[in-house]
């Protein structure tokens, strides 16, 4: 077999493995926006749908992570192509843990609708779905810079990263404020400050993705490093 041939096998290996990464991040994009549409429309269905689909998620990154030792044990790639193999099994990890974070909305979901409190109080559930929907624009962009292997649409969703946080800050606000005005609120309130924050670490997960992106492109681990040295290495 002449190494032309061995090439072009690698080549395929490695498109039909991202290809399947996009597939696994689609399906966690989805299972967030069906988590915050259960909670927003008391949708006891949607929630366990998106639980069920939680199964389907762990197994992805299962098999996923499988053939990822596969190919670094048989092609024993270098440079670029083990770069991108590293931040493959990163991203994998990461998208799973988007799928958690959904899970755990939808059961906090199915424990408000149980309880029958929720639907007596006014919560600001607009806020969270405000918030879910720069979450999920964060984590599609990241996506889409990891299929391009686009280092400056990462950087951007690094940087918007921060627009999440905000959100998250105003909320908790929000959420205090109606706690110490109405008691009756309290259980409730705690458990969609667990959402908010399950919401926040989605944003925190693109960010991650955007990060793995930059160092498969430009060979540098920009993780926990200040925004201006980050811009530096993109440049």
């Amino acid at each position: 077999m002449n190494d032309k041939h061995i090439t072009s096998q690698f080549d395929t290996e490695l498109s039909g493995i991202s290809s399947r990464v996009l597939e696994m991040g689609g399906l966690v994009e989805a299972q967030v926006a069906q988590a915050v549409y259960a909670l927003t429309k008391s949708s006891g269905e949607t929630a366990s749908h998106v639980l069920r689909t939680e199964e389907r998620v762990n197994q992805m990154e299962v098999e996923i992570d499988r053939d990822l030792s596969t190919i670094i044990a048989r092609r024993q790639p270098t440079a670029r192509d083990l770069r991108l193999l590293i931040a493959i099994s990163k991203t994998i990890g990461n998208l799973e843990r988007v799928g958690d974070e959904a899970a755990r909305i939808a059961r906090t979901m199915q424990r408000l609708m149980n309880s029958g409190i929720s639907s007596k109080l006014r919560l600001p559930v607009g806020d969270i779905s405000f918030e879910a929907d720069l979450a999920i624009a964060l984590l599609r962009k990241s996506l889409d810079a990891f299929a391009r292997l686009d280092a400056s649409a990462a950087l951007d969703v690094m940087k918007k990263d921060s627009e999440i946080d905000v959100e998250f800050d105003g909320l908790m606000r929000k959420l205090v404020t109606y706690m110490m005005e109405d008691p009756r609120t309290i259980s409730a309130s705690i458990d969609l400050i667990f959402v908010a924050k399950a919401i926040e670490r989605v944003g925190d997960h693109a960010k991650n993705l955007a990060e793995q992106v930059i160092y498969v492109v430009k060979g540098t681990d920009v993780r926990h490093t200040p925004m201006d040295d980050v811009e530096s290495v993109v440049a």
